[in-house]
């Protein structure tokens, strides 16, 4: 599956603004920016949902996202940590036989 274009927050706070600050309908506010209307739907869905935190930007995480990311990024270090240490168990318990 392809993905589509990447828009930046200003454009889709835009769209978002004419849609809900405007009154003007999706569709019409889709043709008039040449974006997917199901594109600018999901935009206006999820500022209705999240407020101000809906569009954080490109590559940017919400706290909790990036809280999330940095736990399993934890978990990955502490796992890697333990196959070394075993490994060296194994060694250092071999040795000495």
């Amino acid at each position: 599956m392809a993905r589509g274009r990447n828009y930046d927050k200003q454009i889709k706070a835009e769209a978002v603004s004419l849609v809900v600050d405007n009154g003007k309908t999706i569709a019409s506010v889709a043709r008039e920016l040449e974006i997917p209307k199901s594109t600018v739907g999901k935009w206006v869905e999820n500022y209705k949902d999240n407020g101000t935190d809906a569009f954080i930007g490109s590559g940017n995480l919400s706290p909790e996202n990036q809280r999330e990311r940095d736990l399993q990024k934890q978990l990955r270090d502490l796992e890697e940590e333990n196959k070394i240490l075993k490994k060296a168990m194994r060694i250092f318990t071999n040795d000495q036989k």
